[in-house]
């Protein structure tokens, strides 16, 4: 079994996609933030909250 040094191209690319990753895994926790945050705020009938004015 050969033992040898990792590319130097590789670790750049493994660099760039962990920071993808990373975007990718933000992108999805916002928007799940957002679903739950949505879905919560409606009624029992599943109707948004009304837009009138409160006095």
């Amino acid at each position: 079994m050969a033992i040898h040094k990792e590319h130097e191209l590789h670790q750049r690319r493994f660099g760039r996609n962990m920071g993808l990753g990373a975007v990718l895994l933000a992108f999805v926790v916002i928007v799940f933030g957002l679903t739950v945050v949505k879905v919560s705020r409606q009624d029992a009938n599943g109707n948004p909250p009304s837009a009138e004015a409160k006095p």
